[in-house]
């Protein structure tokens, strides 16, 4: 069986460009990955919703209560130890899990404009703007093309959506998407 430190250890002696995508892939998985396991482990602490509970002039929640300070926290976090282990700087961490909230709340300030619930499913809208914020920010850094940027939001999004039920099966997401 293979442990997760060697395959880790393994994509640091992929082709350069690969090796890149990979990264950021596996940075943005992390930004996403980290405010599940932050609810997990905090339990109800630690709650308090991003946007204090205010409305838009629509009368929507300007983003809902599932956006939280915990899971920006755990998600800046995260990416910080994640780009630790993929041997990148920190501030790459940080800026991944900035970016990848700020496109994560955006999707929630869209949906409550479109008249979705909180935790209801937005086909692309879910997954694209939390993958390709942080795909932008990191274009410069790591010097992304733009259709590797497309290629690795896209991918993100297949995950996702492959991803999100069987967590949802063991209690691990909330919803099933």
């Amino acid at each position: 069986m293979v442990c997760l430190s060697s395959l880790l250890l393994g994509v640091r002696f992929l082709p350069g460009i690969i090796m890149v995508y990979l990264q950021a892939f596996l940075l943005i998985m992390a930004a996403n990955a980290a405010p599940i396991f932050g609810r997990l482990l905090m339990k109800g602490r630690w709650i308090a919703p991003l946007d204090g509970g205010a409305t838009f002039f629509d009368g929507q929640p300007l983003l809902g209560p599932s956006k939280t300070y915990r899971g920006v926290a755990f998600s800046l976090v995260g990416t910080v130890l994640a780009a630790d282990v993929l041997a990148m700087p920190w501030e790459i961490g940080l800026l991944t899990g900035g970016l990848a909230m700020t496109g994560d709340c955006f999707s929630s300030f869209i949906k409550r404009r479109l008249g979705y619930a909180s935790g209801g499913m937005a086909l692309g809208l879910d997954q694209i703007p939390e993958s390709l914020f942080p795909l932008l920010g990191l274009w410069g850094p790591l010097s992304l093309s733009p259709i590797g940027i497309m290629a690795t939001a896209g991918a993100f999004m297949v995950f996702e959506l492959f991803i999100s039920p069987i967590l949802y099966r063991f209690r691990i997401r909330k919803n099933p998407h």
